[in-house]
């Protein structure tokens, strides 16, 4: 199997799927499981953690189908709404139809583009916070600590609130702020959304469909990372791992996004804020120990 056993592929994997759309910091518990399952930090251990988050974005395709897949209803070319209009008038009016149409992946887009920003600008200093354990453990108990009181901070809600583009940059700036391990990329978009009068389960919706190309974008990128250095051959060694592990994290990211939107709609996110404070203390307990902890 390579560096990884099948049951360390396996418990990974299902850390990932649990962890990657819950706002609870899948960093922090790959910490935790690979430590505890005494996992070297190879250089394919380091992309198999990355290029499984494919499986579990692929639970949220699957799980939104209908959604993810529709298209707004547009007559592009209606002559009758174009008659008159002098040819670049015409395509202005075209050109809004279109994006009407495409509507959605639009405001994924423009919510998107923060994080390709920021996430290629400042992608060593990124990697370097990820080596610093305690980084993530701090995070992981102040966010939590923030948790206990969003739902008493974010009161007035409201059902119809329209995403609109400037709402989805906003969301999307928020991602950003993600980029600082053990912060949590649905924690941060989630209350990106609900920043802008959101309601939990809308604004947690979104941050699913968000993750489809930020982290399908994270995931290339490491391909591409490991093609450029010649470590393809890394990855074709141990197939079998990615294969099994994108499966795994699919499913299981499947039945966790079902949770957590039923639980989060019926709960609000106190829970999260404790299991948060609880899993970072954990970690700083660790580090005082002496335990020796790895990330990447």
């Amino acid at each position: 199997m390579g560096d990884l056993t099948i049951l360390q592929t396996i418990i990974i994997a299902i850390v990932e799927g649990l962890t990657e759309f819950l706002p609870v910091s899948s960093t922090g518990h790959m910490i935790i499981a690979q430590n505890m399952l005494g996992v070297q930090s190879t250089e394919f251990v380091k992309a198999f953690t990355v290029i499984i988050q494919f499986g579990a974005i692929l639970s949220v395709v699957c799980l939104y189908w209908k959604r993810f897949f529709k298209l707004n209803t547009c007559t592009v070319f209606d002559n009758e709404g174009v008659s008159g209009l002098s040819a670049t008038q015409k395509m202005l009016v075209y050109g809004k139809r279109i994006l009407y149409k495409f509507d959605f992946y639009w405001k994924l887009l423009v919510a998107f583009l923060p994080a390709a920003f920021f996430g290629l600008l400042f992608s060593d200093k990124i990697d370097e916070m990820l080596e610093s354990v305690a980084v993530v453990a701090v995070m992981l108990v102040l966010g939590g600590i923030f948790m206990l009181f969003c739902d008493q901070i974010f009161v007035n809600q409201e059902e119809q609130t329209e995403l609109t583009e400037k709402r989805a940059f906003k969301i999307g700036l928020f991602q950003c702020i993600a980029m600082i391990p053990g912060v949590s990329r649905s924690m941060a978009t989630i209350v990106g959304g609900m920043t802008q009068k959101m309601t939990r389960k809308a604004a947690a919706e979104f941050s699913f469909f968000l993750a489809v190309p930020t982290m399908f974008a994270a995931t290339a990128y490491k391909v591409y990372k490991l093609f450029t250095t010649g470590g393809m051959q890394i990855l074709a060694d141990n197939m079998g791992a990615l294969i099994i592990g994108n499966i795994v994290a699919f499913v299981v990211a499947l039945l966790a996004i079902k949770f957590f939107i039923s639980f989060v709609t019926k709960y609000g996110f106190k829970a999260f804020g404790y299991y948060r404070i609880i899993v970072g203390g954990i970690i700083l307990v660790m580090l005082m120990f002496g335990y020796n902890l790895e990330i990447v």
